[in-house]
């Protein structure tokens, strides 16, 4: 199928950040706002017939662009999505409509460069979903590090230089292991196509060092434990805006990295790391879930539970049996807790900005009784501290369960220890809902807070909508994955060696 709108998808953000930047210094921001929005909704709008358009029932890529690049390499400007990619780019422009409507208020200096750096980001994102030519793909990856690095450096906290830098420097340098692996599947099949980098034969050798080379790069993208460090600093320090992007989509890039280079090019290598990559995953879902337990800001303690959370997307990636058939349970689940993650995370980090945007302050022990004075905003942030914590009929349950069942189905042990994050992820989400949200008014400042106004009642209702539509009815989200899925474990069921 030959349409443009991928490009639509990838470039009208972009352009739509030029035209924003050109309003000039903050004396015009009452234009750059609105131009802002309407950037973000119009790249939301031409996403929609991705997925009203999409043939559920074809496991090949869809809505194919592909024109010459630079010739004497064989690189490409090669774009399409399948079933797994296809959600990802509406996620990432629905959300960032959100990022710009919560600004609207808060950010005052370099207002049109804050709102362009997002909309940048977001088509650059779209990029990296939608690349099916290895250097354009490396291109959109590395560029979007960039908007985020200058998003937290300028308008973060009082410690944005360091976590910028952190986030920079660690990203960055995983994914030069990426470019080797790159080169050398180019030099394998003369080809910078990822589509035939999957049919290329591949020794064991080769596989392992392959599948190392994009494990250190997407591992830290996850991030999955032991490489995980940045992540809470850089939540802490980024604008509420640059928290919820984090969350709920540059997260998402690293697990992708897994589905279309990891899992398809190295199968065997990728079955005989998995036992690895499932004792990482369990580490991020139990460990990481108490370590969330302690923590007194509220940004850090949601920043450990998105790590903790993403531990569940990589555990249903790698749960490949003995003939290397991966389980299409597991993988579904890991893509709808993907989606899933991207609504209740986003939604968490707004709730902490509008107290923050407030009363200036992330730690919990600065709040108490906020239902008293917000009884509307405490209703809201119940419910998404809820499917934060996997309660059913929210998105929160959908994803998990399906990677416990294929867990359990796959070996009863791992999904015992899997199934814990229902335990301990109830109990630091709903401490912190308590502390936070219910008892006396202690903090006078807390008396004087005012409930949302109709902006952010409007935001988090939305989200709100989302998080039960899916939870309630899942089906638009699993059906449209089926055939993709079902293709991947074909590839990782038929060895290379």
């Amino acid at each position: 199928m030959n349409s443009s709108l991928l490009s639509l998808a990838i470039w009208t953000p972009i352009v739509g950040a030029f035209i924003v930047l050109l309003t000039g210094d903050d004396r015009n921001a009452r234009i750059a706002r609105p131009l802002a929005l309407i950037s973000a909704i119009v790249g939301f709008l031409v996403t929609i017939p991705l997925y009203t358009g999409f043939d559920h029932s074809a496991a090949g890529m869809q809505f194919v662009e592909q024109y010459a690049w630079i010739k004497r390499f064989y690189i490409n400007y090669h774009l399409g999505v399948d079933g797994i990619s296809v959600l990802f780019v509406l996620l990432n422009s629905f959300i960032t409509i959100f990022v710009v409507v919560a600004a609207w208020e808060v950010i005052e200096t370099k207002v049109a460069q804050y709102m362009a750096a997002f909309l940048m980001m977001s088509g650059l994102i779209n990029g990296i979903f939608s690349s099916l030519d290895g250097v354009l793909f490396y291109v959109f990856f590395e560029a979007s590090l960039i908007p985020m690095y200058i998003i937290i450096g300028i308008w973060g906290g009082p410690n944005r230089v360091y976590a910028a830098i952190k986030f920079f420097l660690y990203t960055l340098l995983g994914s030069l292991l990426m470019l080797i692996a790159l080169i050398y599947l180019f030099l394998s099949s003369g080809s910078f196509s990822i589509l035939d980098w999957h049919q290329l034969k591949i020794g064991m050798g080769p596989q392992i060092y392959l599948f190392l080379a994009f494990l250190i790069a997407f591992a830290v993208k996850v991030p999955m434990w032991p490489v995980h460090t940045w992540l809470p600093d850089a939540h802490v320090e980024a604008p509420t805006g640059g928290s919820v992007v984090l969350a709920a989509i540059a997260l998402k890039l690293g697990a992708y990295g897994f589905l279309r280079f990891s899992l398809p090019i190295a199968p065997d290598a990728s079955q005989y790391f998995a036992p690895m990559m499932i004792t990482l995953s369990l580490i991020a879902v139990v460990y990481i879930g108490f370590v969330a337990l302690v923590q007194q800001d509220m940004k850090k303690l949601v920043a450990y539970s998105s790590i903790s959370h993403m531990g569940f997307v990589t555990l249903g990636f790698f749960m490949i049996d003995g003939q290397g058939m991966g389980s299409a349970l597991g993988i579904e689940g890991a893509l709808v807790q993907m989606i899933s993650h991207g609504f209740v995370s986003g939604a968490m980090f707004l709730c902490i900005g509008v107290m923050y945007d407030r009363l200036h302050s992330r730690q919990i022990a600065d709040y108490g009784g906020v239902v008293n004075t917000m009884p509307k905003f405490a209703a809201f942030f119940l419910l998404f501290a809820m499917a934060n914590s996997g309660l059913p009929a929210t998105s929160g349950f959908v994803g998990e369960f399906m990677v416990i069942l294929g867990a359990v189905k796959y070996n009863f042990w791992i999904g015992f220890f899997a199934a814990t994050t229902l335990i301990v992820g109830a109990a630091y989400t709903l401490w912190m809902y308590k502390r936070v949200v219910f008892g006396e008014i202690v903090n006078p400042h807390v008396a004087e807070l005012t409930d949302i106004n109709c902006r952010e009642f409007a935001i988090l209702g939305v989200l709100a909508i989302a998080v039960l539509a899916m939870g309630l009815y899942p089906y638009p989200f699993t059906d449209v994955m089926h055939a993709s899925v079902d293709n991947l474990l074909k590839h990782v069921a038929v060895s290379k060696l």
